[in-house]
């Protein structure tokens, strides 16, 4: 799916008119972010415009495996990394829809339902914002930055001389060999390692570290911050995983950096404690 900021292609009348309420209003939003993260982010210099989401729900195809070979499901690859993309893309667009120079605090979820066990939601949700003073934060590409960073890490990148220029992925899905029976036999009472698993999860891990830098390289980005790496089945069976690798991409704004010093907070919010 191409990327275009004019589109509203596959957001239903009722979305649409919730973005134009807002885009017109110019006071009203509305935001996942938590109050803390809210004020940060005002204090960064950003104003929230309003939550946008994109989604896909995908039908993810067969394909056919050996039972006893360690190999990647390019097929199911491709398929997961499509569905959220175009979700991503969705996200973005209606973020174009309300002018805004990013998205932050994003969120990645699938879902699965009783449709079918070949079919899977895939929806990215999160905050629009824009720059009080007009200062450009887009990515280099044109589109609006995007950030899973929370509303505090967000304000501390800035404050340091950073920004974010887009949420970076890669995953892999891949097949772990079985053992057969023999090699079973071999080390049931024994402590020993699995090196055709050690190798598979290895090799799976390193696919989806890879295309996940691929990306920050073609954002031009000096790094990735927030790396998380996630590992799911998504109901395949268990010898068949999933690996995600997600993270924000940044690029510097300033040669110097300071970094904000540390400072004690005291939580309110937590119970005392009690004495028995």
């Amino acid at each position: 799916m191409s990327y275009d900021p004019s589109s509203v292609e596959g957001i239903p009348e009722a979305g649409r008119e919730r973005l134009r309420r807002m885009r017109e209003s110019g006071r009203f939003f509305t935001s996942d972010l938590s109050v803390n993260e809210f004020l940060l982010v005002k204090q960064a210099g950003f104003e929230p415009l309003g939550l946008v989401v994109g989604s896909s729900i995908y039908h993810i195809g067969l394909q056919l495996r050996r039972w006893s070979r360690n190999q990647e499901l390019e097929v199911l690859t491709q398929a997961l990394y499509h569905a959220r993309e175009l979700a991503m893309t969705r996200m973005e667009e209606e973020a174009d829809q309300l002018g805004a120079d990013g998205v932050v605090g994003v969120r990645l979820e699938v879902g699965r339902h009783e449709w079918g066990g070949e079919l899977a939601e895939f929806v990215a949700i999160g905050t629009a914002v824009k720059h009080s003073e007009g200062e450009l934060h887009r990515a280099p590409n044109g589109r609006p930055f995007t950030s899973d960073l929370s509303g505090q890490d967000f304000w501390t990148l800035l404050s340091a001389g950073y920004r974010p220029v887009g949420l970076v992925l890669g995953n892999c899905v891949y097949h772990v060999a079985h053992q057969g029976a023999r090699t079973w036999a071999s080390r049931v009472a024994r402590n020993v390692e699995m090196p055709n698993y050690t190798q598979a999860l290895h090799d799976a891990r390193e696919l989806a570290m890879a295309r996940m830098q691929a990306e920050a390289e073609e954002l031009e980005a000096e790094g990735i911050v927030g790396v998380d790496l996630h590992e799911r089945s998504h109901g395949w069976g268990s010898h068949v995983i999933e690996f995600l690798a997600i993270g924000t991409a940044i690029i510097p704004t300033k040669a110097e950096h300071e970094i904000p010093a540390p400072a004690l907070i005291l939580n309110l919010n937590d119970p005392p404690p009690t004495f028995t």
